[in-house]
């Protein structure tokens, strides 16, 4: 399993940066770009996203 940031979903928002505890998650240019070295994959960030824009794949 895998965390992806759809960008057509994210707005931007911000949320998922302030709930990811490794650091794992930035804005770039107004949308969310995960850095999966950081991650380990805790989903967090998930239900945190107000747009659902963060989702939880298989690899």
């Amino acid at each position: 399993m895998k965390i992806v940031i759809d960008g057509e979903l994210c707005q931007g928002s911000g949320e998922c940066v302030l709930v990811c505890p490794f650091h794992a998650i930035s804005l770039v240019d107004g949308r969310a770009v995960l850095n999966e070295a950081l991650c380990d994959f805790d989903g967090l960030c998930i239900p945190a996203c107000p747009h659902g824009a963060i989702l939880l794949v298989e690899d």
